[in-house]
């Protein structure tokens, strides 16, 4: 750009200083999209359809567009509404081929089109707005060939003003379309969506914003680094509209260009080099250069939270490319991102990435809230590095299994598919569970230290029991005296230890989720007492003899014992009035009803059994052991 005479826009030609240069305009205003041809960058499926929706004229009455911000809702709406009321001395019909303007395309790309109205459904949300619109529909179009209503935001519409709209909406005059935007697709109620042909406006990846950009910066006459404009796209997020304007401020920071330097300074990002090189000290375990990295970029202007979260971005991109190679060739990585990055995900296990990548997720709300999110970021780096040192759950697993097996002279190590690994020196014994106790155990510097000890000392199982020495085996662990294993059988429990009070209480209010030794998970009723579950743990454990942990569980769970006793009951009763006897019964007196049903089905088993010595009356018949109720 040259100092010696000023020019109204880049690449054209010098004008007298005299002159007032033309107002300067956007660039998500000066470039944007004029017809289909522009949106087919990252909007391909939706003008497909379209396309071959106007060839075959299966033209539909209202359309749907949904995305998020940025996207070209309210364009593609202009750019759809132009396509309907296209119309020059050669074409008057609707078409997709937008080339040649037409006689209505400025005004309605400019949104002043008497026959194209637009409405923001967030200044104007009642019923009153809607009724107006029904008003209208009747009448036909100035000049164009279809009155076109635009609603921008159609979710803020009120109840009233979506069921208003619904029959327009359903049978509209043949001189009338709709079209809406949204951002909030489910707020749409689902009768409006059923009369609607749906188009969802994708997100933009990053290597399409970088080609709008460059070939922006190009017709601009703007120097650019290539860089540079994939920060830009990476922190648009999907979004051209939020890129051009980021791209608009990048410009004017750097003083007529876009360079590395001048968009990490203006977005507050890290360097993409240095991420790379802190998440090499973070699987290193090298909590010192880590925090040393970290206040280097801090004191460059660095956002602590940017930092963490590019450092997940990294951490995400090498678990992706262990998986699928080709994600190397995005347009938005740099290249120490796609080199080291391969580096990384041949070299770096899945656990650990995952792990690394849990971490973040829990550290980066914690820097945002923080009120000192520098340290708060250094504590999350501390704790990554020190997790680097960790050994896999799978590993810790293995290695106290050949502890255990090296504590008791050696036997078989079974391994995760169950299979055993070469017996060592030692008789061969049955393979157990291994549990870590604390051990008085001296080491060489008089410190205290931890063993594995095999449950097998804890809990005799099978035939292989291990000896060891009466001070390193703790006493066994006391085992349950009265087998629990349902809530009806800690209602007898109740029961038997005259406690009649917390029996009704278990009867009425708990439902059974899981249960087992030592620990029930209970639902409980929004009626029950407060107090019900620690009283229940107390004489648990009073009358087992075991610890028991008894907690509430959002889990529905069984119903209680009352419940399905009731449920019992009405179905008894529903099964009596299917019988031919008692329905004649109830037929036969007007007004009668079934009180109770009662099975004895035992008394009838114990009458059975005592036939032989069963008293007779005194003209021979045998007393029935039973009634009939």
């Amino acid at each position: 750009m040259s100092d010696e005479a000023p020019i109204s826009s880049p690449g054209s030609l010098p004008v007298s200083p005299a002159e007032k240069p033309a107002a300067y305009r956007v660039l998500a205003r000066k470039y944007r999209p004029k017809d289909f041809s522009d949106l087919m960058v990252g909007q391909e499926p939706m003008v497909r359809t379209l396309t071959n929706a106007f060839e075959t004229g299966r033209i539909a009455q209202a359309y749907m567009l949904t995305g998020v911000r940025g996207v070209g809702k309210t364009t593609t709406a202009r750019i759809l509404a132009r396509a309907l009321n296209y119309k020059t001395a050669e074409i008057d019909r609707p078409t997709i081929d937008l080339r040649v303007p037409g006689e209505h395309c400025q005004a309605i790309m400019e949104g002043r089109h008497v026959d194209v109205i637009e409405m923001d459904a967030a200044s104007h949300t009642g019923i009153d707005d809607i009724r107006e619109i029904i008003e209208q529909v009747r009448y036909r179009p100035v000049s164009a060939r279809y009155k076109v209503y635009i609603i921008d935001e159609v979710h803020m519409l009120s109840t009233q003003a979506f069921n208003g709209l619904l029959k327009t909406l359903e049978e509209p005059p043949e001189h009338v379309k709709f079209i809406f935007a949204t951002t909030e697709i489910r707020k749409v109620p689902i009768t409006v969506l059923s009369r609607c042909q749906r188009f969802d406006l994708r997100r933009i990846s990053a290597s399409d914003l970088v080609g709008l950009f460059s070939t922006i910066l190009s017709k601009e006459a703007v120097p650019f680094d290539p860089e540079a404009l994939a920060m830009v796209a990476r922190a648009a997020e999907g979004s051209a509209r939020d890129g051009l304007s980021l791209l608009d401020q990048a410009i004017a920071h750097g003083g007529g260009a876009v360079d590395v330097e001048t968009v990490r300074s203006m977005l507050g990002l890290a360097d993409r080099a240095r991420i790379v090189d802190l998440f090499t000290h973070i699987v290193k375990g090298d909590a010192a250069a880590a925090l040393g990295e970290f206040s280097a970029q801090y004191e460059a202007g660095a956002n602590p939270t940017v930092v963490l979260t590019d450092l997940a971005d990294f951490t995400h991109l090498v678990t992706r490319m262990k998986y699928v190679p080709d994600a190397a060739n995005d347009q938005s990585l740099s290249e120490i991102e796609r080199t080291r990055g391969a580096e990384f995900a041949a070299s770096v296990a899945v656990t650990t990435l995952s792990r690394i990548w849990q971490m973040l997720l829990k550290g980066i709300p914690e820097a945002e809230s923080s009120a000192r999110p520098a340290g708060a970021a250094e504590m999350v780096l501390i704790r990554l590095a020190h997790a680097a040192h960790l050994p896999s759950p799978e590993d810790a697993a293995r290695r106290l299994l050949e502890l255990s097996g090296a504590e008791t002279g050696g036997r078989p190590v079974p391994t995760r598919n169950g299979a055993s690994a070469e017996p060592q020196a030692g008789p061969a014994v049955e393979a157990h569970s291994v549990e870590t106790v604390p051990v008085q155990r001296p080491s060489g510097n008089g410190a205290t230290m931890l063993r594995a000890v095999p449950d097998a000392a804890l809990q005799p199982i099978g035939v292989g029991r291990l000896e060891d020495s009466p001070a390193a085996v703790p006493a066994a662990k006391p085992q349950p005296k009265i087998p629990i294993a349902s809530i009806s059988d800690i209602a007898d429990l109740c029961a038997k230890n005259r406690d009649i009070k917390l029996k009704t209480l278990v009867r009425g209010f708990l439902r059974l989720v899981h249960i087992e030794p030592g620990r029930l998970d209970v639902n409980l009723p929004e009626d029950a007492p407060k107090t019900l579950l620690g009283e229940l743990a107390v004489k648990l454990k009073e009358w087992t003899g075991i610890h028991w942990v008894v907690s509430y569980s959002r889990e529905l769970g069984q119903p209680t014992l009352v419940e399905a006793e009731q449920r019992a009951q009405e179905q008894r009763v529903n099964d009596a009035r299917q019988d031919p006897d008692v329905a004649a019964i109830l037929a036969r007196f007007p007004g009668a009803r079934i009180a109770d049903v009662r099975i004895r089905a035992a008394e009838e088993e114990e009458a059975e059994s005592l036939a032989p010595t069963t008293a007779e009356s005194e003209d021979g018949d045998i007393v029935p052991g039973d009634d009939i109720e």
